[in-house]
Parts: structure tokens; sequence; C-alpha cells
């Protein structure tokens, strides 16, 4: 009987992509009771304190449903690196795990195929972004070239620039990179000029 009341109280999060416990504990619903209906089925844990209701349908695309879930589980993150390449389409890469930054000096969360990097400059070229129902934050094209520098092979990188320049979809904008580069200290500069001038 108590558990049909606690279902009663997530009935908010019927059509929710997902829901934090801490949402849940808002709504009356103890940590313990969520573990309970993830038992019985009602509920689907996805990552830990994240949950959805079984029988939820997202209208993500399949191929970004475990990058979104991620990124969506981790509030303060944001999709970098090959995940934010993959997304826009600057690298030949397969996404094998979801790469998200979190801010230097936060706790990085443990979610499984998924690398967390703790990066300082955390807001330049962050933008939210739409994916199925999800709201997710990314960097924009220009930070994820940039990083690709920092963090990537120079291969990757290499590529990253090369089909940033070569976009027919975006328009590319190399004062916005070169002002990136140069707030992350990386000096792009010579292939910046190899396909400006």
């Amino acid at each position: 009987m108590r558990q049909l009341k606690y279902l009663e109280k997530l009935e908010p999060f019927i059509n929710v992509p997902l829901f934090t416990s801490t949402e849940a504990e808002k709504q009356g619903v103890p940590r313990h009771a969520l573990a309970y209906l993830v038992k019985r089925g009602t509920l689907e844990r996805i990552y830990p304190g994240a949950y959805r209701f079984s029988q939820y349908e997202p209208e993500v695309e399949f191929q970004w449903e475990n990058l979104v879930l991620v990124a969506a589980s981790i509030p303060e993150g944001v999709i970098c690196l090959i995940s934010a390449l993959c997304y826009y389409g600057l690298t030949d890469q397969i996404m094998r795990e979801v790469w998200i930054a979190v801010p230097h000096k936060s706790y990085p969360p443990k979610r499984p195929n998924t690398r967390i990097i703790r990066m300082r400059n955390i807001k330049l070229g962050k933008i939210k972004i739409s994916l199925g129902e999800y709201n997710v934050h990314i960097f924009d094209r220009e930070r994820c070239v940039v990083d690709a520098f920092r963090y990537l092979s120079k291969e990757i990188a290499i590529k990253s620039i090369q089909r940033y320049f070569q976009s027919a979809k975006y328009k590319p904008d190399p004062k916005k990179l070169g002002s990136y580069a140069k707030a992350l200290r990386v000096n792009i500069t010579p292939y910046i000029l190899s396909y400006t001038t």
C-alpha cells in the first residue's frame, strides 16, 4: 500500500526522461522506495541517483541516447572532445565512451563507459543543445577543435580543424577559433593560416 502512495508521488516524473533521487526525495519518496520500485521493474536505474519509469520511450535518436543520458545525469557536465567531435562530424573516430568535461574543482562522478575530464575554463564555448527531449551542454565547434589540440592526438586534432574549415554545413569563424586558442594557450595559428590564406 505504501508503495502505491510513493508511485502517486512520483507521477510528475512519468513522462520525464530522467529524474534524480534528490528530486524524488523532494516529492516525499525516500531512496529505499526507489530501490524497491527498481526491483519491481516499475523504475529503471540509469546511473547512481538517476532514474526513469520503465515504460518511458525516449524520443532521442538511438545513436545519441547513451550520450544524452550521461550528460543529463551530470548537471555541471559538458559534452566534450571525442563525443562532441562526433556530434559535429569533425572526426572519423568512433565514440566508444562518452566524454564529459566537469569543472576542475568538482568531484568527478562515476559513470560506466564514460571518460570524465576535469577542465579549468569550462564556461568558454559552452552552449546548450536539445537532443530529443533532453537539454544538455556541449562545447561549441571552435572549443572542440582547440581542445582536440590540447587533449587528443595530433592526427585527430589536424583532422578536426581540416573538417572545421571544409564544412559545407557551418561557416568557419577563424577569429573565434583564434581567440579560443589564445584563451586556452594553444598555438594553432599556423593551422588557421593554412586554411585562411
